[in-house]
């Protein structure tokens, strides 16, 4: 691919980057507050995340039916002992700012951008080395290796990226908050949320079931070309596959899957290019969203194309360990009739573009974007946004807390006789 970020490599006197090196996180989000299309936005999302929790929908309505209690090999057991490890790590005044309740509405104000809406959990690069370490053992005891390979590789980019901008204070490898919810349990549900600059990542456990939706992931730019992480190179795999399943369509099916030829087609609904989310529904603070499903679905896919498929899906799912990655293919395999696929944008080897996956228990969404930190003002292959979503109320595990108490609440009842 011939066009690179460097291209677009913004000029110190930049509006966009005016006195950056000289703020922190705190008075860089002070600063966002202050410019009208970012106040616009962020109170935005400060009224959605008042709303109560429903999950995203097709139509409004949520389908509890879908999610059941099941044994997935989640490693419950090694997470647990990781995040109690933290938890003795931290001092007094750390562990208030790192415990939330399990139901506590804090779950829902992860966000991708490198500014707060509010400020929550546990900011990695306030605290000293000995608990950023414990950090990192919570999520690799919690994520296959290829996911905490990725979730490092986002930070290591968002380290370079504060380099390149001159923002080293608000964009750094630990410029990400952590929070843990409930109590760590081997048996009883908990969870935790960590949260920055291009990663929003919500892992529930619930014994050896695990649901680790919302997970964001995204970078500007999507590569490091320079320094002692120099090859780093995220997205790859979901890039290529998207690709290679549209150009597989035969014309019919691609015709109905493209919705628009150009991610800048004036022909796009007023409204369908947002601030900040571009092309992108389903991500922060979008927790209640209703999207209806477009483009070809999966039902009319012959099986070498159902395969593409579930390879461009299995490479989404790969963040997650082995059994709970298990799981939730079968449950995508399961699905696989009532599943759509959509594309905006071209199908050449240097279009930007957007696709969506969705059914009923799994929704997907990639973006190329615009720049932020960089200048182009086009959407370009360079600043990808992906977001995995579990639709129908179970993003955060939910669904599965319900049944869990409702489980708790049936063997009480049966204990007393009741």
């Amino acid at each position: 691919m011939s066009t690179s970020f460097r291209q677009f490599l913004r000029a110190p006197d930049d509006p966009r980057l005016s006195g950056i090196e000289h703020r922190d996180a705190y008075s860089h989000a002070a600063h966002a507050w202050e410019r009208p299309p970012l106040r616009a936005l962020l109170e935005g999302w400060e009224h959605l995340y008042r709303q109560d929790f429903h999950g995203i929908s097709c139509d409004g309505c949520c389908r509890p039916e879908l999610f059941t209690l099941q044994e997935e090999g989640a490693p419950v057991m090694a997470a647990m002992s990781a995040a109690r490890r933290l938890l003795q790590a931290c001092t007094p005044e750390q562990r208030p700012l790192l415990r939330h309740p399990l139901g506590a509405r804090e779950w829902r104000a992860w966000m991708n951008p490198e500014i707060y809406v509010r400020r929550h959990g546990l900011r990695l690069d306030e605290a000293g080395a000995v608990l950023r370490e414990a950090v990192l053992a919570l999520l690799r005891a919690s994520l296959s290796p290829a996911g905490y390979e990725r979730v490092r590789n986002l930070m290591r980019i968002n380290h370079f990226l504060g380099e390149l901008v001159r923002a080293p204070r608000v964009m750094n490898e630990y410029s990400y908050n952590l929070s843990l919810f409930g109590e760590p349990s081997a048996h009883e549900p908990w969870g935790f949320q960590f949260f920055g600059h291009h990663i929003g990542l919500n892992v529930l456990f619930r014994g050896g079931q695990m649901v680790a939706t919302p997970a964001f992931f995204g970078a500007e730019p999507h590569a490091i070309d320079e320094g002692p992480f120099a090859g780093v190179r995220e997205f790859a795999d979901e890039e290529r596959l998207a690709l290679e399943l549209m150009r597989a369509l035969p014309a019919p099916l691609r015709q109905q899957a493209q919705l628009h030829a150009d991610k800048r087609d004036p022909a796009l609904p007023p409204g369908r290019v947002a601030f900040a989310d571009d092309l992108m529904l389903a991500g922060a603070f979008q927790d209640n969203r209703v999207i209806t499903p477009e483009g070809s679905c999966a039902a009319r896919f012959e099986a070498v194309l159902r395969q593409r498929l579930g390879d461009l899906v299995a490479a989404y799912l790969a963040y997650l360990p082995a059994g709970p990655r298990a799981a939730r293919l079968a449950d995508f395999d399961r699905h696989l009739d009532q599943t759509h696929f959509c594309w905006i944008g071209g199908c050449d080897d240097e279009d930007p573009f957007y696709y969506r996956i969705q059914s009923p228990v799994l929704l997907i969404e990639f973006d190329h974007h615009a720049g932020v930190f960089l200048g182009n003002s086009t959407p370009q292959r360079f600043h990808v946004h992906t977001v995995v979503r579990t639709p129908n109320g179970n993003d955060y595990g939910m669904a599965v807390v319900k049944r869990h108490c409702e489980a708790m609440q049936a063997a009480a009842l049966r204990e007393t006789g009741g």
